[in-house]
């Protein structure tokens, strides 16, 4: 792991010191096994500690780690190596930000649809930051039809700023493209889980974000705005950001008890970015389990539970006074 956070920085002199100490190893062939062990240990409980006491602004600030995977990187490491990416909205063109295709996680097909940011700045720019236009939502929407098509279950993983604010985005339909697919993604036959990966940001997220299962990571974070745009909204500077994520309770744990999710996917000790397997490992084993309860269910009546799971939300009823 090359990047650090602020409130990173003990994990990472605990990390140097155990490089250090293998590099004296190699070069002078002394035993430094017990120091390392010693060091390896500590570093597991400085990361407890620290991960275990973050603040909302530092869930947010996790979710946007560098090192963090994205998509493609959970898509292949949860698939059984056949993932096929299928490309175009049949319209416009092929939209970067947005990645979707057919794999298999132990033998059972899936249509895999997520938000892709870039791994270095060419790639980012290339993703476009993972901020889709109005094409990446109507061809998220063509390949859910195409799994319904041929009752394949769908896994979207949520990981975007935004949908893309650009002029010409909304000249070619943004909001009607998010709407369909909010609309239609309701009545899909099939299986739907939702796993929010990174940032899960206003209706970027949610044009994706309909499913009969929603989880979030543990560092993940979803809101209809960001805790930045937010404080520039509300105080018009971004210095009062970390009050603003506070506010709007953003957070996995909060997330759930407000019950907008379904679930927390607990993430490897460090962090997602800390250890890619491991984080990949524990996605995939939510996914086959929510897979293997949700086949069981007829379809008329996991749409009937989708749509009543959304409409109660938000419904607050007060009390005679």
């Amino acid at each position: 792991m090359a990047n650090y956070l602020d409130f990173e920085e003990p994990i990472k002199e605990i990390i140097d010191q155990i490089e250090e100490a293998k590099a004296l190893e190699e070069k002078s062939q002394v035993d430094v096994s017990k120091t390392t062990h010693a060091l390896e240990k500590k570093l597991k409980e400085v990361q407890k500690k620290i991960y275990g006491n973050l603040t909302a602004w530092q869930r947010v600030q996790v979710s946007r780690h560098p090192d963090r995977p994205y998509s493609l990187g959970y898509i292949k490491a949860m698939s059984d190596g056949d993932f096929i990416e299928l490309h175009g909205d049949r319209n416009v063109k092929d939209d970067k930000a947005m990645v979707g295709g057919l794999g298999t996680i132990d033998g059972q097909s899936v249509m895999f649809i997520g938000q892709q940011k870039g791994i270095n700045t060419k790639m980012r720019q290339y993703r476009n930051f993972g901020m889709a236009n109005p094409e990446g939502y109507r061809k998220a929407l063509r390949l859910m039809k195409l799994a319904e098509k041929f009752n394949i279950p769908i896994v979207t993983l949520i990981d975007t700023p935004g949908a893309f604010p650009g002029l010409e985005a909304e000249e070619r339909g943004q909001g009607e493209a998010i709407a369909k697919n909010l609309l239609e993604m309701f009545t899909l036959k099939v299986p739907v889980i939702c796993v929010v990966i990174g940032e899960g940001a206003s209706g970027g997220a949610l044009g994706i974000g309909i499913g009969d299962k929603v989880f979030m990571l543990e560092n993940s974070w979803y809101s209809v705005i960001s805790p930045e745009n937010c404080s520039t909204i509300l105080w018009r500077t971004w210095d009062f950001k970390e009050q603003a994520a506070e506010a709007l309770k953003l957070t996995a744990p909060e997330m759930l008890e407000n019950k907008l999710i379904d679930g927390i996917i607990k993430e490897p000790t460090g962090g997602a970015h800390y250890n890619h397997a491991k984080a990949a490992e524990l996605v995939k084993k939510e996914i086959l389990k929510s897979l293997a309860k949700l086949k069981e269910i007829e379809p008329e009546k996991r749409i009937a539970s989708r749509i009543k799971k959304f409409s109660n939300m938000g419904v607050v009823k007060e009390g005679k006074s």
